[in-house]
């Protein structure tokens, strides 16, 4: 089993979108083991998406991630990552497939519903960032 994490960025938790978005991981049966909202402080969030410091768009992220409350998931499943990216759909909703994440919920690249690992060592950072280990459900 392996283990991601998600967030329903403040977009899609303004628009009441959490229970679709939570509908569409367990249908492509993933499990929800952990999840709490959170109102991320501006610096909460540079320190999140520091990999991203110096690139053009850091300053509209950080801003738009700490404008509001996000939900905070840990998915789990076989090859949880990889089904997670699909479910969520490209970054770009315009691209993105129909009935994904993203193109159903987000409205542009900055505001696209969600967020989520990309890789392994990714997904274990960004767990250990929002969750203790002792609060993730041991499988």
């Amino acid at each position: 089993m392996e283990q991601t994490l998600a967030i329903i960025k403040p977009d899609a938790v303004k628009n009441n979108q959490i229970g679709n978005i939570c509908a569409l991981f367990e249908k492509e049966g993933l499990q929800i083991v952990a999840m709490r909202m959170e109102h991320l402080s501006l610096e909460k969030a540079e320190k999140f998406y520091d990999v991203h410091i110096g690139k053009p768009f850091f300053e509209e992220l950080t801003t738009f991630m700490s404008s509001g409350p996000i939900v905070v998931l840990v998915l789990e499943g076989d090859n949880a990552i990889e089904r997670n990216r699909k479910v969520l759909g490209n970054t770009d909703p315009a691209k993105a497939e129909k009935g994904t994440v993203r193109a159903e919920y987000g409205t542009n690249i900055g505001n696209n519903a969600a967020h989520g690992s990309d890789a392994k060592d990714t997904a274990i950072r960004e767990i250990a960032f929002f969750f203790a280990k002792e609060h993730i459900c041991p499988r």
